[in-house]
C-alpha cells in the first residue's frame, strides 16, 4: 500500500470523526451532558489532529489543536458548554470539515474566518471576553498558582520499596552540562498520573520512552507503584502493573504535557494537574517530597539494547556522562528485574486461560470486522445481478413455452435458481444500502449558516436517521433536501422578535424526518413557521401568467405552484432568494429518482413537504398487466388489491367520470388505456381487471386493465438515459421473453385521472 492508498484512508475517517464530531456537539447543545459525549467530541479533533500531523497537513494541525484544546477545558470542567460557547464549536466543526476537505481535493478555505474562530476559541479557553463580545461565557476559575523554590538535589542512593509498594525512581536533570547558569525564574509543577493499559504495550508504545519525552519538559522526578504487582506465576507479560506519580516542574503548560501522550493517551489513565500555590508533590507515607536521583533518559536514544538485570555496582563505565544514569539505573533494577522474570515465567507455562483468552479476543475482534471496497466494483455488480435475473427470467419463459410437464426436474432447478436469484439480488442490495444520516448531518450545517445569514434563531431536530435506502438515492438526495431547508429556513420561519408577538417560541424548528412505508423511503421537512400564504402565492401566480385571474385552485393546487419554475414570492432579490430557483429543481430531482412530493400547510402553524422516494433504483417488485395489447408493470408497493369488477359493482358519474364499489365506500375508477392514449375509448371494466392503488395525496383508485399476466422482480431500466421522457411512465424494464415492458408512474396516472392532462403522444412510440 502506497503513501496514497493510505492517505486516502486517513481522509474517510477523517469523515467519519467529523460526522461523530458534529453529531456529539448537537447532542451537547440539546442538553447532554454525558462525559463519554464530550470525551467522543474530543477524541474526534484529536484523532484528525494526529492523522493530519504524520501527513504534513500544518493549517489543518494548528487548527484542530486549537479547537482541541478548548474541547479540553470543557472535559476538565474548566468551561460549561453554554449555547453560546456551542455556537462557537459547531461554526469551528464546519471550518474542521473545510480544512480536511481542502486538504483531500486542494482549494483554500476563508482565513478570515478561520483566523476569527482560532481567536474565538482560545478566548473560551482562557476565560476571557470573546473578540467583540462585553463577557466571556461563564468559565470555572482556576486556583492561583506558584511554583515552589527549587530543592536542592540530594546524593543518588539506592532505594527499596517502601511499605505502600511504592520504589522511588527519581529523575533530574540538573546536573548535566558543564556552563554555569543563571537562576531560573520560578515555574509551575505538575502532578502526573500515569497508569499504562495493556494496549500501550501491544501497540508498540514504550512508558519509558514517553517518561523521556516528558522530561525533555523541565525538571522531573518519579515514583512508581507497585501495589498491582501479582505473584511471578500470575504475571503475563503483555499486561500493565506499574502505576506511575510524576512531580514536573516547567514552563510549557499542560498542552505540550499532554502532547507527549497524544498517540497514546487512549491506552492508559493519564491526569496532568497544576500545583497549588504552597501545594506539595506527592509524598510516601507522610514523608518529604520524593528524592531526586539524576538519570539520564536519553541513554534510551541508543540502538542498541540494554540489559533488564541487575547493573552491578563494580561495572566500569567509560563515559563520564553515563555514570549517573548507571546510578538510576541500578535503583529501578527491581523492576525491571522483576518485569524480565515475569515475562519469563509466561513464556514457560503458556497457560491454557490465557490460551483461551485471546481465542475470545481474535473471536471479538473479528465479528465486528468491515472492508472498504470501491463503490464502482459494487455497481459492476449490481449490473450483473441485473443481468442474471433478466437471463433467470428468460430462461423460465422458454422453460414454460416448451415444457408442459410441470413436475419436471428442469422446472424444479428452475424454481431453485430463481430462489437463489432472488437472494443475490436481495444481498447486493444490501451491501449498498446506507443510512441517511450522513446527509441529515450535512443539513445541520445548512441550518446554521443560513440562521446567521438571516439573523433567525433556528433548531433542526432529525429523526430516522438510521433509516436505510440505495446510496444512489442518498448521493442525489442533498441537493433537493438543502433547497427544501433554505426555503423552510428563509421564507417558512418568522423572525424571532415575530414569533414572540405571535405568542411562539422565538426559537424555530425545522424537523427533518425518514421512515420506510410500503417498499418506499418517506422524508418529511415540517417548520413551525407562518406557513403557504396563499393569497400572495396566487397572486405572484397570476402576475406571472402562470394561472388565468379567474382560475378556482383548490388549496393543493396553489400550494404546488411554488415548485413552478422561475416563481419566488420573495420581495427582492438576496444571496438565499429571490430568483425563483430552488423548488422547481426540488420537484426535478424527486422525479429524477421516481419520486414524489407534497405539500400540506396550515397558516399560521407551519407547512410540511414530503418526499416518497423508491428504496433502490435497480430493481422493483412488480405487477405485470396487459392493456390494449400492450405489457405494463405496475410497482407492487403501489397496488392494495385486485378485483374482478361486476356490472352491480359500477356506476357512472358525469359524461366520463365512473366509480366502483369497494366494501359500500365509492372510488373512481381509472382506464389506463385512455389515459396513456392506448385506445380511442374507454373499455368495458367488466371485461378487465381493477387494480385498487394508492398514491401520496391522491388518495385511492382503481386502475383498469384488461388482464394480469403474474408477479416478478423487474430490473429497472431508465427511459430517460436510453429514448425520452415520457409522461406516465416511470421507467422500463426487459421481459423474460426479451421484449420491453414500461413500468407505470402511478401517481402521475393518478393525477391524470383528476384533471391534469398528460402530453402522452410519445407513449406509444416508446414500445412500438
Amino acid at each position: 500500500m502506497d503513501m496514497n492508498e493510505i492517505k486516502e484512508i486517513f481522509f474517510q475517517e477523517c469523515e467519519e470523526q467529523l460526522a461523530e464530531l458534529e453529531s456529539g456537539l448537537l447532542r451537547l447543545n440539546d442538553g447532554d451532558r454525558d462525559p463519554e459525549t464530550v470525551n467522543a467530541v474530543f477524541r474526534a479533533v484529536h484523532s484528525i489532529k494526529g492523522g493530519a500531523g504524520a501527513f504534513g497537513l500544518d493549517d489543518l494541525v494548528s487548527f484542530a489543536h486549537v479547537f482541541e484544546t478548548t474541547l479540553d477545558c470543557v472535559r476538565s470542567n474548566k468551561l460549561e458548554p453554554t449555547q453560546e460557547v456551542l455556537k462557537v464549536m459547531l461554526k469551528s466543526a464546519d471550518v474542521l470539515a473545510d480544512l480536511t476537505n481542502c486538504a483531500r481535493d486542494g482549494g483554500s478555505v476563508d482565513e478570515a474566518r478561520s483566523k476569527q474562530l482560532i481567536r474565538e476559541l482560545e478566548a473560551l479557553a482562557h476565560g476571557t471576553p470573546l473578540p467583540g463580545a462585553s463577557e466571556a461565557p461563564a468559565a470555572k476559575p482556576a486556583p492561583a498558582k506558584a511554583a515552589p523554590a527549587k530543592p536542592a538535589a540530594p546524593a543518588p542512593v539506592a532505594a527499596a520499596p517502601n511499605d505502600q509498594g511504592f520504589v522511588p525512581v527519581a529523575f533530574s536533570f540538573d546536573d548535566f552540562g558543564d556552563e554555569a547558569e543563571a537562576e531560573p525564574a520560578p515555574m509551575p509543577t505538575f502532578e502526573i498520573s500515569f497508569k499504562p493499559n495493556a494496549d500501550l504495550y501491544r501497540k508498540g508504545n514504550e512508558a519509558t520512552l514517553l517518561l523521556r519525552d516528558l522530561s525533555r519538559l523541565g525538571e522531573m522526578s518519579i515514583l512508581c507503584d507497585m501495589d498491582s504487582l501479582p505473584p511471578l506465576e500470575a504475571m503475563n507479560p503483555e499486561d500493565a502493573y506499574f502505576f506511575w506519580k510524576i512531580s514536573l516542574r516547567t514552563d510549557k503548560g499542560e498542552d505540550a504535557i499532554r502532547s507527549v501522550f497524544e498517540f497514546a493517551e487512549w491506552d492508559c489513565e493519564l491526569e496532568v494537574a497544576e500545583l497549588a500555590e504552597g501545594e506539595q508533590p506527592v509524598a510516601v507515607d507522610g514523608e518529604a517530597p520524593m528524592q531526586a536521583v539524576p538519570f539520564d533518559l536519553s541513554i534510551l536514544d541508543d540502538e542498541q539494547e540494554h540489559p533488564l538485570g541487575v547493573v552491578e555496582e563494580e561495572e566500569q563505565i567509560a563515559a563520564g556522562e553515563r555514570e549517573a544514569a548507571a546510578n538510576a539505573l541500578e535503583t529501578a533494577s527491581n523492576v525491571l528485574n522483576l518485569a524480565s522474570a515475569a515475562a519469563k515465567a509466561a513464556e514457560a507455562k503458556q497457560a491454557p486461560a490465557s490460551a483461551a483468552n485471546a481465542a475470545s479476543a481474535q473471536q471479538a475482534a473479528a465479528a465486528g470486522q468491515t472492508i472498504r471496497v470501491d463503490l464502482d466494483r459494487v455497481d459492476r455488480l449490481i449490473n450483473l445481478v441485473g443481468e442474471l435475473v433478466i437471463n433467470q427470467a428468460m430462461l423460465s419463459q422458454s422453460v414454460i413455452e416448451n415444457d408442459t410437464n410441470g413436475t419436471s426436474s428442469i422446472n424444479m432447478g428452475l424454481e431453485e435458481l430463481q430462489q437463489l436469484t432472488r437472494e443475490i439480488q436481495d444481498s447486493v442490495m444490501a451491501i449498498r444500502a446506507q443510512p441517511v444520516k450522513p446527509v441529515f448531518q450535512r443539513m445541520a450545517r445548512t441550518v446554521r449558516e443560513i440562521a446567521d445569514i438571516t439573523g433567525k434563531s433556528v433548531r433542526l431536530i432529525t429523526e430516522g436517521e438510521n433509516t436505510e435506502v440505495d446510496k444512489t438515492v442518498i448521493d442525489k438526495l442533498a441537493e433537493p433536501l438543502t433547497h427544501m431547508i433554505r426555503n423552510a429556513v428563509d421564507h417558512g420561519l418568522e423572525m424571532p422578535e415575530k414569533r414572540v408577538a405571535l405568542g411562539k417560541n422565538p426559537e424555530g424548528t425545522v424537523r427533518l424526518t425518514a421512515k420506510h412505508r410500503s417498499g418506499r423511503i418517506i422524508i418529511e421537512l415540517a417548520d413551525d413557521g407562518a406557513g403557504i400564504n396563499r393569497e400572495r402565492v396566487r397572486q405572484k401566480a397570476i402576475d406571472n401568467d402562470l394561472i388565468a385571474a379567474d382560475a378556482n385552485l383548490s388549496d393543493e393546487e396553489i400550494d404546488n405552484l411554488i415548485f413552478h419554475a422561475g416563481f419566488s414570492t420573495a420581495e427582492k432579490v438576496s444571496d438565499l432568494s429571490g430568483r425563483g430557483v430552488g423548488m422547481d429543481v426540488v420537484k426535478r430531482s424527486i422525479q429524477a429518482l421516481g419520486g414524489r412530493i407534497n405539500i400540506s400547510s396550515k397558516p399560521g402553524q407551519g407547512s410540511v413537504f414530503t418526499m416518497s422516494l423508491p428504496l433502490t433504483l435497480a430493481v422493483l417488485d412488480g405487477m405485470v398487466v396487459t392493456v390494449a395489447s400492450q405489457t405494463l408493470v405496475v410497482p407492487l408497493t403501489a397496488i392494495v388489491e385486485t378485483l374482478q369488477p361486476d356490472a352491480a359493482s359500477i356506476h357512472s358519474f358525469g359524461a366520463t367520470q365512473r366509480l366502483i364499489s369497494i366494501r359500500n365506500s365509492f372510488c373512481p375508477l381509472v382506464d389506463v388505456g385512455r389515459i396513456l392514449n392506448f385506445r380511442a375509448t374507454q373499455a368495458n371494466p367488466v371485461e378487465g381487471v381493477a387494480l385498487l392503488v394508492e398514491s401520496e395525496g391522491g388518495g385511492q383508485r382503481a386502475l383498469m386493465v384488461d388482464a394480469i399476466q403474474g408477479q416478478r422482480q423487474v430490473v429497472i431500466k431508465s427511459l430517460e438515459a436510453n429514448y425520452t421522457h415520457v409522461p406516465g411512465i416511470a421507467a422500463a424494464t426487459i421481459l423474460g421473453d426479451g421484449r420491453v415492458a414500461l413500468i407505470l408512474d402511478v401517481d402521475a396516472v393518478v393525477a391524470a385521472s383528476r384533471g391534469q392532462p398528460l402530453k402522452l403522444e410519445s407513449a406509444l412510440a416508446a414500445v412500438g
